[in-house]
């Protein structure tokens, strides 16, 4: 049985069009006011979050992250605290996974090697077993520590942008109408500023292990993916 997986268009509707749009043509007075515009957008995300924890029966800690960093953000505008922390907030997150990242290339299981070089697509048991024939096991090993480093690169270039993207787009004071309208562009803008350009590159570092796969063990493609 096809196991069943979230949905990106899902994901795309509930944590970016849909609060946008509330934040930017709903936060007036005669809609839901800014402050209820601010508690209706950020609900979205955060019901979809528990949503699909429900559905899916899966623990995901950066989704776990995702829910807390809209909860900080709320709280934020909530309590009317100084724009600079939307800022510093918005860095913060993608930093601490980056940082989770690096620290991973130190253990036993580097995170690119649980996301993206795994029993779930490719045929491991094989790959390995070609990479001890042709003596090619601590070269693979080197070359995840490496997609590793790339790996935690991508969540460095989110935390710049998205401190960027705050600074520059959301400057007016917290708990207002223009807050609430400049934190729904902002939320449409990081999604093909930031979300779509780090996908690219998360593709490029499989794309990368993928050639290194192909060179260390002389395997076909139709060897190295696992078979249904």
């Amino acid at each position: 049985m096809t196991e069943k997986k979230p949905s990106p268009l899902n994901d795309i509707i509930f944590n970016v069009i849909v609060p946008s749009v509330i934040l930017m043509k709903f936060s007036s007075d005669e809609h839901l006011g800014a402050v209820g515009g601010l508690v209706v957008a950020l609900a979205f995300p955060v019901l979809f979050g528990g949503y699909e924890l429900f559905k899916y029966k899966k623990f995901n800690f950066i989704s776990l992250l995702g829910i807390v960093s809209v909860l900080l953000t709320g709280g934020i505008g909530l309590l009317e605290l100084d724009n600079k922390w939307l800022a510093v907030k918005e860095a913060l997150i993608p930093g601490l996974i980056g940082i989770g990242v690096f620290i991973s290339t130190f253990t036993k299981y580097p995170v690119v090697s649980k996301m993206l070089i795994n029993d779930t697509v490719l045929n491991m048991s094989l790959i390995h077993e070609k990479l001890n024939e042709f003596g090619n096991k601590q070269k693979f090993e080197r070359s995840l520590v490496t997609a590793n480093y790339l790996f935690a690169s991508t969540f460095v270039f989110s935390s710049v942008m998205n401190y960027v993207l705050a600074k520059v787009i959301v400057t007016s004071p917290s708990g207002t109408q223009a807050f609430n309208e400049e934190l729904g562009r902002m939320t449409l803008v990081s999604y093909p500023m930031i979300a779509i350009p780090s996908m690219l590159m998360m593709m490029g570092i499989f794309f990368y292990m993928w050639r290194q796969i192909r060179q260390m063990t002389q395997l076909e493609s139709a060897q190295i993916l696992k078979a249904e």
